[in-house]
């Protein structure tokens, strides 16, 4: 997914910079309306997270600039200001959902990630897949070789990344971030156990998880070898 995060705040954009990366997205930062407003011309964006204090204008302004020009990129507006006003006045410039700070970043995820869905139409979207391992858009559960897979919760969140990224190694402290809560106790091995378990579960499959030594965890399928799931 590739964002826009407009936000002048410096503190609170490094930190959401940082959450994006980790969880894989492509972000770029624009500190002021100026800067959004090259970046909006020239970039394409999935989504746009919108501070509406801005230091050289008002970020309903550029929202309105946005649906003006024809632009229909889901905006996500991020307020300190979160009252049924606010909110009434940004739905109506064509904000597509709000989230008054502070927030949880997972939360914050989760509604770009809802936005970017409805915005594609559901049935644009194809499974994902690895071998004979397949989830289908907008569902949670896993089949494999036809046959749903039983898994936990927190194997099921793993298991979305690694799918969601099959063929590439994914970091562990990515992983671990995807897998536990960030007010976890989980010690820095729980996501081993995790795997663990998910490995016993595909045992015999035409998919594995290997370890790549430096680098993190991969999903591949048996029959391709790495690189080629």
């Amino acid at each position: 997914m590739r964002l826009l995060l407009v936000e002048d705040e410096a503190e609170m954009a490094a930190w959401l910079m940082r959450a994006f990366k980790q969880t894989g997205y492509v972000c770029d930062h624009a500190p002021d309306a100026a800067s959004a407003e090259s970046l909006l011309a020239v970039g394409e964006y999935d989504a746009v997270v919108l501070d509406l204090r801005l230091p050289d204008k008002h970020g309903l302004s550029i929202l309105a600039e946005m649906r003006n020009a024809g632009n229909r990129t889901p905006v996500l507006v991020l307020t300190a200001q979160g009252s049924l006003q606010d909110r009434i006045k940004g739905l109506n410039t064509g904000a597509d959902d709000f989230l008054t700070k502070p927030f949880a970043v997972e939360e914050l995820e989760a509604r770009l990630e809802a936005l970017v869905r409805r915005s594609r139409g559901s049935a644009a979207q194809p499974a994902l897949q690895c071998g004979s391992l397949v989830r289908a858009h907008g569902s949670k559960a896993f089949t494999l070789d036809g046959e749903l897979l039983s898994l936990t919760p927190r194997e099921s969140a793993a298991l979305s990344v690694l799918l969601t990224r099959a063929g590439t190694p994914v970091e562990k402290a990515q992983l671990s971030h995807k897998v536990f809560p960030t007010a976890s106790n989980a010690g820095p091995d729980a996501i081993e156990l995790v795997l663990h378990r998910l490995r016993r579960k595909l045992a015999g499959a035409d998919v594995r998880i290997v370890t790549v030594r430096g680098l993190g965890y991969m999903l591949e399928s048996v029959k391709h070898g790495h690189g080629d799931a």
